[in-house]
């Protein structure tokens, strides 16, 4: 199987290439990733050594460290999607798996810092589900 992945940021002003493998996928809890998703948690891939090559709109990108942490986020400026983030300082690439173009053979392996959760998290295996938006 090629490790070879593509992805891009939903306007499409971003677009990269990434050459290496995903060895862990986790579903984040913690606060700081539901602030930036908007949502119960985040999707990220970690791929140790990997290469990563914007193909187009690097000068899009913008970069938020949370000082002190190791909390970072790289985001498309004009629609503000994640975008993968190289942490060379702890030798990998950060992968939002919602920016993939291409197919993961990885599901997730674990939700972590469960703890921080938001109360409303519970788990929604039991509610109903739709192929497209309810129309009522």
């Amino acid at each position: 199987m090629s490790h070879l992945h593509t992805g891009s940021c939903l306007c499409g002003a971003v677009k990269f290439e990434l050459d290496g493998e995903f060895k862990k996928f986790f579903l984040c809890h913690c606060s700081r990733c539901r602030k930036t998703s908007g949502t119960a948690h985040c999707a990220n891939l970690f791929a140790p050594g990997a290469r990563l090559n914007w193909l187009s709109g690097e000068d899009k990108l913008s970069f938020y460290r949370l000082e002190n942490t190791n909390f970072a986020r790289t985001f498309c400026s004009v629609c503000g999607s994640n975008m993968p983030t190289d942490a060379k300082s702890r030798g990998l690439v950060v992968v939002p798996a919602g920016c993939l173009d291409t197919d993961v053979d990885l599901t997730p392996q674990a939700h972590i810092f469960m703890d921080s959760k938001g109360n409303w998290d519970t788990n929604s295996n039991s509610l109903p589900t739709f192929a497209a938006m309810p129309t009522s």
